[in-house]
């Protein structure tokens, strides 16, 4: 399920009974754009896209899983992840997507995703500053950036779409557009890819 009531074999949701009032809903508002953070070519026959907190501990759960699907299916996935920080629950999740935004600025996207969900445990402030080093981000522009919180409206914006698509908590996972409701441990969520799109 999702942060609010998540785990990997259990992904039931309030989400999924509106879907059978609204099929709609169940679809991805907006499609796969040059706006998006991409891993994988846009040829692929799949796309998988992942409305993630920084700080959610389900969305932690499912990185190594994503990172396994990317693993075997190589160049047949396009996978996206799009921010959904859940403020309510988690209070550094909104300045970690920021940080990871910023990191974007630099072309380091997904050196800073990926190094987050590896340090979940600590998104304070001080924290993601020194992370921005150690990956070899400009601190200066990064502390600049995350003082005047430049990306704010663009996480906003992230959270406006999902919520637009019918996501409530995190993660959400959408395979070519569609919502997938069903558990997202490794076996069901490759099964369910395979099954849409390969």
């Amino acid at each position: 399920m999702n942060e609010i009531s998540n785990s990997p074999k259990n992904h039931k949701t309030i989400v999924e009974s509106a879907a059978g009032e609204n099929e709609e809903i169940g679809k991805l508002n907006l499609p796969v754009n040059d706006r998006d953070h991409l891993q994988g070519p846009k040829t692929a026959p799949v796309n998988l896209v992942e409305y993630g907190d920084y700080e959610c501990p389900y969305t932690g759960q499912a990185y190594p899983i994503v990172k396994e699907i990317q693993k075997r299916l190589g160049d047949k996935l396009l996978f996206v992840f799009r921010n959904f920080p859940v403020r309510e629950i988690h209070p550094h999740a909104e300045h970690a997507a920021e940080a990871a935004e910023a990191a974007a600025a630099q072309g380091k996207f997904w050196d800073m995703h990926d190094y987050l969900f590896e340090h979940q445990l600590a998104l304070d402030d001080n924290h993601l500053l020194k992370y921005a080093e150690m990956l070899g981000i400009d601190t200066d522009k990064f502390r600049s950036e995350m003082s005047g919180h430049i990306y704010t409206s663009m996480i906003d914006k992230s959270l406006g779409e999902g919520i637009a698509s019918g996501v409530e908590g995190t993660p959400t996972f959408f395979i070519n557009g569609v919502r997938h409701n069903g558990a997202w441990d490794l076996e069901t969520l490759l099964a369910a890819i395979k099954k849409k799109g390969l």
